[in-house]
């Protein structure tokens, strides 16, 4: 299993953290993206996805699944 830790850091009144760049292998780094973070409660997982940004003004909660 491949693993990395990142730190989550405090900028203004949230937190953040930074995605490593070997996930962002498969996209198009000249186009906008969009990060979804989605939790499965059942599995207690994160899941990350990754969608091109294509401007339009859709709701991204309703574009997760």
């Amino acid at each position: 299993m491949i693993s990395w830790n990142r730190k989550l850091y405090k900028r203004g009144s949230s937190f953040e953290t930074t995605i490593p760049m070997p996930l962002l292998f498969a996209l198009d780094k000249k186009k906008k993206h969009n990060v979804i973070f989605a939790y499965d409660e059942e599995a207690n997982r994160w899941y990350i996805k990754f969608e091109e940004n294509k401007g339009d003004k859709q709701n991204l909660d309703e574009r997760l699944y």
